[in-house]
């Protein structure tokens, strides 16, 4: 963390989390840290944006604070090729949210830079039949866990590489 203050932030959200769920937590929030993400508190979550292109690329939250029920959000509508579970998580996103369809398919949107099918989540069904979500947002990913740490990591990176190609400040 660069601040003092950014420390204190991340160090309140780990505390309401049992060890191993902090393990996996920390080791990501210390990879987003080295990339140039900074923790930002805002409203329920923490949001991590980096200063040369100003997008989101995860958060992280307590979404029912009695319950303490934990959740992590990530951007990786940039890559192309990973595990089921992250799958699941497009084909979940696509179906509960159905108007979520990327408006850079039909120039409806001019958020994100570069070809939209760079940075659209889409699902293909076992039918043939494919569908896309909006690439903008971070999807929620449900009960991250040591074993999801690296694939994490490495969609972080590729998610990474694509913003500062094509969304960084020049």
């Amino acid at each position: 963390m660069k601040t003092k203050k950014q420390k204190e932030l991340i160090d309140s959200f780990l505390r309401t989390l049992d060890d191993e769920d902090k393990s996996v937590y920390r080791d990501i929030i210390v990879y987003l840290s080295e990339l140039g993400y900074n923790p930002k508190k805002e409203r329920s979550h923490i949001s991590f944006k980096q200063s040369r292109h100003n997008k989101q690329i995860a958060k992280i939250g307590i979404r029912n604070k009695k319950e303490l029920s934990h959740f992590f959000a990530l951007r990786f509508s940039a890559c192309n090729d990973y595990s089921q579970k992250f799958a699941e998580v497009v084909r979940t996103n696509i179906e509960k949210y159905p108007s979520k369809t990327p408006g850079c398919i039909d120039n409806t949107c001019e958020y994100c830079a570069g070809e939209p099918d760079t940075h659209i989540y889409s699902y293909t069904y076992p039918d043939g039949e494919k569908k896309s979500h909006c690439g903008a947002s971070a999807l929620e990913i449900p009960n991250i866990c040591a074993d999801d740490s690296n694939e994490i990591k490495q969609l972080i990176k590729e998610e990474h590489e694509y913003l500062l190609k094509y969304e960084a400040k020049r």
